[in-house]
């Protein structure tokens, strides 16, 4: 049987980490354990998408429509994404480059502080992009450049000008993307660069998601004929 390292190595993969409220529920836990046990589940797969050789993996950590969710559980998340996202991720010993994606303007100062050095510290590395998208949209990402565009003179503009203007420039187009959580779809998540990406819908909720799931995924994956339009 093929190793997964063989179908995944190369690969540019995004992640929707779904269910984390619906997990602490069946437990009787309150939605923010949900949060804590996903965000520990985030670290085991970003350590192992590098240990298959991923090229890039993007999770969507939280969007610009998560505002709405309750005050308690969005300063929660926002607490969990300081200590495990950020803290918690032993980057200086590793060949990982950092991004974040989306505005960050409207998260707190100290938290703009350490996304900022984590992206300038691991700026120079070499070996998988790990992008968190935090206040992330698809609409609001493809706004971005637009205006940006608009803003340096540009009259007349095209697909080229909108993807260097992106905020996941620097990284290619996911070749897959991954649902837990059993909804299917895309929920404003890298609406521009998900154009011909395979997507793999999956029930298993995000604090149950392990290796052997992403083994399957990849797996999914390589069994997919991509003609990107063509025959």
């Amino acid at each position: 049987m093929n190793h997964p390292k063989e179908f995944a190595e190369g690969l540019s993969i995004g992640i929707i980490m779904d269910g984390n409220g619906r997990w602490a529920k069946q437990r009787g836990l309150p939605r923010t354990a949900g949060h804590k046990k996903g965000a520990a589940v985030f670290q085991d797969i970003a350590n192992y998408c590098e240990e298959l050789g991923v090229s890039s993996v993007t999770f969507y950590a939280f969007s610009t429509e998560n505002w709405k969710r309750p005050l308690e559980e969005v300063s929660a998340i926002m607490k969990l994404f300081g200590e495990y996202l950020l803290k918690g991720f032993n980057y200086k010993d590793r060949n990982i480059r950092i991004k974040f994606l989306g505005d960050r303007a409207a998260l707190d100062a100290k938290l703009q502080k350490l996304m900022n050095e984590l992206e300038e510290d691991s700026a120079a590395k070499t070996g998988m992009t790990l992008n968190i998208a935090v206040n992330y949209g698809g609409r609001d990402e493809i706004v971005h450049a637009v205006n940006e565009l608009i803003a340096e003179g540009k009259t007349q503009i095209t697909e080229d000008d909108i993807t260097s203007h992106l905020y996941t420039k620097a990284s290619p187009s996911p070749d897959l993307i991954v649902r837990t959580g059993a909804e299917m779809r895309l929920s404003n998540f890298l609406l521009w660069e998900s154009a011909y990406s395979e997507l793999y819908f999956t029930d298993v909720l995000w604090p149950d998601f392990d290796e052997r799931q992403v083994d399957l995924c990849v797996k999914e994956f390589a069994s997919r004929k991509r003609r990107f339009g063509g025959v």
